[in-house]
This record gives C-alpha cells, sequence and structure tokens, in this order.
C-alpha cells in the first residue's frame, strides 16, 4: 500500500539553544514508510558517525524510520522551511505542506 500524506508537526518558533523535536508520521503505508526531512527544499543527512556529522556541523538527529527531527541546542542556523517526506517503495512519495520554523 503506498503511503498516505503525512503528518508534520513543527513548531513555528523556538528559543535559541533549548530542545526542539519535529514529527512526521503516517499510518496507511505497508510496509512502513521511511521518512526523510527537508530544509528549504534541501534533504537534510542522517546523522551516520561521528566523525561525518561533525564535519557537516550537524546539529540534529534524523530517524528515518520514525520520522523524527531532533535538535538538541537549536540555534539561529536552524530557521528554515522544513518538511517531511514519506516513501516505502510503493507508489509516490508524499510529502507534507512546508512549516517555518522561526529560532
Amino acid at each position: 500500500v503506498p503511503p498516505t500524506t503525512p503528518m508534520c508537526e513543527v513548531p513555528s518558533s523556538a528559543m535559541t539553544g533549548t530542545v526542539v523535536e519535529l514529527s512526521c508520521k503516517e499510518t496507511e503505508g505497508s510496509p512502513p514508510s521511511e521518512y526523510q526531512w527537508y530544509k528549504n527544499g534541501v534533504a537534510l543527512l542522517e546523522k551516520t558517525g561521528a566523525g561525518s556529522a561533525r564535519a557537516a556541523n550537524i546539529t540534529y538527529t534524523m530517524n528515518k524510520k520514525s520520522g523524527t527531527l531532533l535538535f538538541n541546542t537549536v540555534t539561529k542556523n536552524d530557521t528554515g522551511e522544513y518538511f517531511c517526506e514519506a516513501s516505502n517503495g510503493i507508489g509516490s512519495s508524499q510529502k507534507c505542506s512546508v512549516k517555518r520554523l522561526q529560532v
């Protein structure tokens, strides 16, 4: 079963230095969907190892299985337009509407 449009939860604003979690979920897809977050239209990298993450200055953890995007300490650089895409290899992937996070 192809995925349906996912529900995205993005806070509209956050204080610098706080923990912020964005979530993305859809329940119709079978097999279960994997989720990819985008910021300003660019796919966010999954944190694979400490080395590559540090090199790219990644301040978040993206979980493709659960659909969460977790910022341990947000900075002004994290302000932007976010959306997520659900895909499970069947049919076309589905995106939620873009939401702006202001830090």
